[in-house]
């Protein structure tokens, strides 16, 4: 399977996209702003990370605005705030066969680009 979930507005991900060509390499896209993970899918790439927090992203504006930042949240709260607002997955998430990348930091997209 050849996957990535994305936001169709971040420039990240947009220059993550062209840099690794995936328009061109048979990819299914996800924007996940207008089509919702599901609750099963996260359960499928919380069984390749190990963890809900693996994809939490602490950096997105509600998580200062909601003062999460102050919490210790449980991987049960990450799951729910996940499913609930998008922004809180972190991104792109990309799935190449069995292999996940989360994020978006130059040594995950080189290990995407390499198992390409």
């Amino acid at each position: 399977m050849k996957k990535i979930f994305y936001l169709s507005n971040c420039d990240t991900c947009k220059r993550i996209i062209d840099e690794l060509d995936l328009k061109k390499k048979g990819f299914e896209f996800q924007d996940i702003k207008t089509e919702k993970i599901t609750a099963a899918q996260l359960d499928e790439l919380k069984k390749k990370t190990g963890s809900y927090e693996a994809l939490f992203s602490k950096i997105a504006r509600k998580y200062k605005e909601l003062k999460l930042n102050e919490k210790k949240l449980t991987e049960a709260e990450m799951k729910k705030l996940i499913l609930e607002e998008y922004t809180f997955l972190k991104r792109p998430v990309i799935l190449i066969n069995d292999q996940i990348f989360v994020g978006n930091s130059k040594s995950v997209i080189a290990e995407a680009k390499a198992a390409l």
